[in-house]
């Protein structure tokens, strides 16, 4: 039986996973045209996975040298020779399974990994390439993947320059060279010459500037994902509805591989221990998976994590995105939104900068809040005293978190000031609300209203949505607009009660919270 798979490579004979074969014939295109190009994308992206999909496409066509830098220790990239060594023995692995080497090229590749002569060049190791490529009447492809294993190493800029030069001459002057040279890894190799090289010696060409562009998308489409809960489903017989499960997931991650196989993994082997089978594929076991995900300390995460602390600038940006709703233009020559893009964490929406999905979002919200609840916040201490009093039934008293909400601010920090930032009480609301629903239910921050005028919060708790809008009050007219606009929202979910809050300067406003009928709607108004 199949099941979903969230290490190494996925194998379609062994793990449930989305088609990729529309995606490896548009790879499959640049390779038949000749192409040298990276796929450049953010941990856990599916790349592996997809070098082997188009490794088993390519075989009847071209001889593949699929390998992976990950085989290399640091030593192996100290210099010329003793990369030329380690990249001999991981390709005599690879020759165990491809029969179509000539055994001369073989044993020539073997002399240089037997040979401990210092003074191999890199010269010596592309010499044999020329010649393999002159013998065989198959065309070779070079797979790489796993560069960023390489990528701090001076040494790896010269193999760059090297299949660049026999890129150019295969071109140019008619020489045989790999038909195409696919490298994989996170990094983006065209902006190596920033990291390796010291001012003096930069160059404004990278070695890898004859690639082409890699536009495919790799994240997973609605449809994909449904496919691949179909044929779950056919093999289990859940009674799941898989156009709206796929749906769910998608809006939750983006379609990024790691977490859509993470969250179908949790509902398949954990969510579907305490719950029974029929409700575990639906809204209410999509919410449990995405509280198990948030909470545990996965590769992927602990990587997130590790590249903001690294560069404290970047993560400096995020946490203004998110928590002060700054809008950040697109623009590929930013060095920030560079990195910020190659690691995965932002997505270009509508030239605008977005967080790169809604876990992804949430996760990095807990991050910025618990840097506050670690300096005693007293939010945060006063939403944990009081969280019993706010369930019942197994639903949330959301006006009542409102009403104490409010009365905590009052008490704490008295009137507002005019130096008050809609971010202050976005950010002093979730760390009220956290401790609340903490190991029960989620929340996010809707992407698509957070802005300098209002923000949208919505609680999932025990499979009931709530929608709290958060905005600075700036006249009964822009309040009435703000009614109609969540009560719209509402119509959206389907909800029939949402509630506003609402950050008053007016030295005569009335604190507290009212109901405002609006249409059908009804909704609970709160004022600090």
């Amino acid at each position: 039986m199949k099941v979903f798979n969230t290490t190494a490579v996925c194998i379609p004979s062994k793990h449930y996973m989305v088609d990729l074969s529309e995606r490896v014939k548009e790879i499959k295109k640049l390779v038949d045209a000749g192409k040298y190009f990276t796929i450049n994308r953010a941990r856990q992206y599916g790349k592996t996975t997809t070098l082997t999909a188009l490794t088993n496409v390519l075989n009847d066509s071209y001889v593949v040298i699929s390998t992976s830098f990950g085989g290399i220790g640091d030593a192996g990239f100290e210099d010329e020779a003793a990369f030329v060594k380690e990249f001999c023995r991981l390709l005599r692995r690879e020759f165990r399974r491809e029969p179509r080497i000539p055994q001369n090229v073989s044993d020539d590749f073997d002399y240089l990994f037997n040979n401990a002569d210092p003074n191999t060049k890199l010269g010596d190791l592309f010499d044999i390439f020329l010649e393999w490529c002159d013998e065989t009447s198959t065309p070779i492809v070079l797979m790489i993947d796993e560069i960023d294993s390489a990528t701090n190493n001076q040494v790896f800029l010269d193999f760059l320059a090297q299949l660049r030069d026999n890129y150019i001459n295969r071109d140019s002057k008619g020489i045989n060279a790999f038909q195409s040279v696919i490298l994989a890894g996170v990094t983006d190799v065209k902006h190596l010459k920033s990291r390796i090289r010291s001012e003096k010696d930069r160059k404004e060409n990278s070695p890898w500037n004859i690639a082409a562009d890699f536009t495919i998308d790799m994240s997973l489409s609605e449809t994909g994902i449904r496919g691949m809960l179909d044929e779950y489903e056919a093999d289990h017989h859940t009674g799941m509805e898989t156009a709206a499960i796929a749906k769910i997931i998608r809006d939750y991650t983006n379609g990024y591989p790691f977490l859509v196989s993470r969250i179908c993994q949790l509902l398949d082997e954990e969510v579907s221990k305490t719950m029974s089978l029929p409700p575990v594929w639906t809204d209410n076991g999509i919410d449990e998976a995405v509280k198990l995900l948030l909470a545990e300390s996965n590769t992927l995460f602990q990587s997130l994590t590790k590249n903001l602390n690294n560069y404290p600038e970047l993560k400096a940006a995020i946490r203004s995105i998110l928590m002060e709703g700054t809008k950040l233009s697109w623009n590929p020559d930013q060095e920030d939104i560079v990195q910020l893009q190659m690691y995965g964490l932002i997505r270009n929406d509508h030239n605008t900068v977005r967080i790169a999905n809604r876990i992804f979002e949430t996760r990095l919200y807990d991050l910025f809040l618990s840097d506050e609840e670690l300096k005693n916040n007293v939010f945060s201490r006063e939403g944990e005293l009081a969280k019993n009093q706010f369930v019942t039934d197994g639903k949330l008293n959301m006006r009542l978190i409102l009403e104490r909400f409010i009365e905590t601010y009052s008490q704490v920090c008295g009137p507002l000031v005019e130096r008050f930032k809609e971010k202050d009480g976005r950010e002093q609301f979730l760390l009220y609300l956290k401790p609340i629903i903490n190991g029960t239910g989620n929340y996010y921050v809707e992407a698509q209203t957070r802005d300098q005028t209002r923000t949208d919060v919505i609680v999932d708790y025990l499979g009931q949505q709530y929608i709290i809008e958060l905005k600075i009050w700036r006249g009964e007219r822009y309040n009435e607009a703000g009614e109609k606009q969540i009560s719209e929202y509402l119509d959206y979910w389907h909800l029939h009660t949402g509630y506003m809050l609402s950050f008053n300067f007016n030295k005569r406003k009335k604190t507290g919270v009212h109901p405002v009928h609006v249409g059908d709607k009804l909704l609970y108004e709160g004022t600090v």
